[in-house]
């Protein structure tokens, strides 16, 4: 008498679908990363020529209305330069050269982007201007 049943247990996992499906989530992830950045504020940039990233630290923003934004945050113009000063002290913990991007919109004035980009080569960091390619 043969009590014992023979179970024939298939001890192997097809992971052919679960690689399609971890290949498409990392695809959507890293488009997302890329497409989100929260501290801009929202400017009609100029166009470009060059496609050049630069490594974003900082963002200062100069709208229409001639308001000053570092990162999110609105900044009287008499303060602009001492909160810029604290702002680069504090990436420089970690970055040796910190990089602001000044995202300038058309129609606002060139002498303030001027004053902030000099304010920047004085605390030793690079700036870049956003432009639309």
């Amino acid at each position: 008498m043969n009590i014992r049943r023979k179970l024939k247990a298939h001890s192997e996992v097809h992971t052919g679908p679960l690689n399609d499906i971890l290949f498409i989530l990392l695809l959507f992830f890293l488009i997302a990363a890329t497409l989100a950045n929260p501290n801009v504020m929202k400017v009609s940039l100029p166009r470009g020529t060059k496609d050049t990233k630069a490594k974003q630290n900082l963002n200062v923003s100069i709208d229409k209305d001639q308001n000053l934004f570092v990162g999110t945050q609105r900044v009287e113009p008499a303060m602009i330069d001492s909160i810029l000063k604290q702002k680069i002290e504090e990436q420089r913990k970690s970055v040796d050269t910190p990089t602001i991007v000044i995202h300038a919109d058309t129609v606002s004035y060139s002498g303030r982007m001027i004053h902030i980009m000099q304010v920047i080569s004085r605390n030793k960091a690079k700036s870049v201007i956003a432009v639309h390619p």
